[in-house]
């Protein structure tokens, strides 16, 4: 159920700011994020305690799909600066994104607080409950992300997907529609009402979703994307991975 794209139209944005060159006009899609590594990974290994520098190339090292090494540098990065929240944070997502779900909500629990909570990380735990089959308690992390952003269209869509893992598909579509109707929705959103109606049999509908406002390329890709999906619907859990969960990949 973490991030993982769909048909193409999503990006990583974790990386703040850019590094793309004026020369460069006409970049491939995947461009600034590899030269994004690149760059703060030589200013990770000039210093490897400067936090800024592994914050920044972790969260590079995640948009290109290296998970693995994100997590490593952001482990070593939390054991230099303990208390560095911006860096448990960015430590508990890259965990989640390698599947060690129990950790990432440990850490991911360090990285705010009771009396401070930050809706993001709630959201982002609620997501790792539901990994886990626990999925009552992720509501519960979910609504208390929504008193601090009502209508947050990311955090409905993951409840939304939390109704979907328990096969309470009705529930699920009431909740995506709201996220899709909701300010800032983007195309996670779009792309999880579309699966959740199509695994309801009513696929014309699920097309017409995924399809909505996009370029012919993309729109072919996402109903690729979208029939490859539903031919697993009888055992949605094993396709999770493939479900692009809003939270995880944005800043936060």
């Amino acid at each position: 159920m973490l991030a993982a794209g769909l048909g193409g139209c999503q990006t990583m944005s974790d990386i703040t700011g850019s590094i793309t060159s004026k020369a460069d006009a006409n970049p491939s899609p995947d461009a600034e994020p590899r030269r994004a590594v690149d760059a703060y990974g030589e200013r990770y290994r000039a210093n490897p305690r400067d936090a800024e520098a592994a914050l920044a190339y972790g969260q590079a090292l995640r948009a290109t799909g290296q998970r693995s090494q994100a997590a490593a540098v952001l482990e070593q990065a939390t054991i230099a600066h303990p208390g560095n929240r911006a860096l448990l944070a960015a430590w508990g997502r890259a965990l989640a994104d390698n599947g060690n779900f129990q950790q990432a909500f440990d850490v991911l629990s360090r990285a705010h607080t009771p009396d401070n909570p930050d809706w993001r990380i709630l959201s982002v735990q609620g997501t790792t409950l539901d990994q886990m089959g626990r999925h009552d308690e992720a509501r519960r992390y979910y609504a208390s992300a929504l008193k601090i952003v009502p209508d947050e269209p990311s955090v409905l869509s993951n409840l939304g997907l939390s109704y979907m893992l328990s096969r309470d598909l009705p529930k699920a579509e009431e909740t995506l529609r709201q996220a899709y109707a909701s300010k800032g929705a983007d195309a996670r959103v779009r792309q999880n009402l579309g699966l959740v109606v199509g695994l309801q049999g009513r696929f014309s509908e699920a097309e017409g979703i995924v399809k909505a406002d996009l370029p012919p390329e993309e729109a072919t890709a996402n109903v690729a994307y979208l029939k490859e999906m539903l031919s697993h619907k009888d055992s949605p859990r094993g396709r999770a991975a493939a479900v692009p969960i809003a939270a995880l990949s944005h800043a936060e």
